[in-house]
């Protein structure tokens, strides 16, 4: 099965939902008017797409409709997921990992599939040629540590890590000194899962940044932040927590296979012009790609 496949496969909650509303909306009215955008507004605020965004997108639309004179569901439809895609692509969607070697930095609170995110990553970055080292600084959880050593296994990346309450700066210097040694191509830097009202966790994360910069003040740097897309409109104030103490540079949305709530890529990139690098959608270990916003919005609506 393509990627494409498994997208449409696991967002079928969210299209569902979406197409539902939708064509109950052209059953209710027989052109495309005021009252039409009115709800049609009123479906993308409910699926989590959020207030303002929503209202974007349909002062956009109606200015398209007028101008288009579209009439017909279908090109309706198509003007929708272009408005959607536009808001995807506002921002920088490629990976910038051009050095050798290169690091990502994955940042997140507890449970959104943080450590699952890292292993997938490492698998198609290590598909495309790469040799990937991971870095287990989250040093709180002995769990979390076993359970990133299974997902590098299966990955085929080697893993830095050290006993269990050390310092998670000192394992990412480690990490670093071994890649160099290693000539790896990326380095993946797990981290504990940090609450925004956290300070002292907060600090721990600059402290890695830190780190990082001195040790890697050459390389290429992704900084990802591991969403739970389940979470829905919670997910744009974790981003915005988030943003205050890194330089996110990209996002990771995961679990979207499970919700109704897919809608909300769009209201996080639209509020905080941040782009989705990988999205997740299934729990083996391919399940997991480069983020195409033409796919995804044909696989939602």
């Amino acid at each position: 099965m393509g990627f494409f496949d498994k997208l449409k496969n696991g967002m079928n909650k969210t299209k569902n939902s979406f197409d539902e509303k939708i064509n109950n909306i052209f059953k209710s009215f027989r052109k495309v008017d005021e009252d039409f955008l009115d709800e049609l507004e009123e479906i993308l605020i409910m699926s989590d797409i959020g207030m303002d965004t929503s209202v974007s997108i349909i002062n956009n639309l109606r200015t398209r409709i007028k101008k288009e004179k579209i009439k017909d569901e279908e090109d309706v439809k198509q003007a929708l997921r272009e408005e959607m895609q536009k808001i995807l692509d506002i921002a920088d969607i490629n990976l910038h990992l051009n050095t050798k070697p290169s690091v990502i930095l994955v940042v997140g609170v507890n449970g959104v599939g943080k450590t699952t995110s890292i292993g997938k990553i490492a698998n198609l970055l290590a598909k495309d040629g790469k040799k990937v080292v991971v870095a287990a600084a989250d040093t709180f959880r002995a769990a979390a540590v076993e359970q990133l050593e299974i997902w590098a296994n299966r990955a085929g990346a080697d893993i830095v890590k050290r006993e269990e309450g050390i310092d998670p700066a000192s394992v990412v210097y480690d990490a670093i000194k071994i890649t160099k040694e290693k000539n790896a191509d990326i380095l993946i830097v797990d981290t504990a899962g940090r609450l925004h009202n956290k300070k002292y966790l907060m600090d721990e994360l600059n402290k890695i940044q830190k780190v990082i910069n001195k040790e890697m003040e050459e390389a290429d740097k992704e900084v990802l932040l591991v969403i739970d897309g389940t979470t829905g409109q919670n997910a744009i104030s974790q981003v915005k927590a988030f943003r205050e103490e890194a330089d996110i540079t990209g996002l990771v949305i995961t679990k979207l296979d499970g919700t109704a709530k897919g809608g909300v890529a769009v209201g996080i990139v639209s509020e905080n012009n941040i782009p989705i690098k990988f999205i997740g959608v299934g729990e083996q270990i391919d399940d997991m790609e480069i983020f195409n916003s033409e796919d995804f919005v044909k696989a939602i609506i």
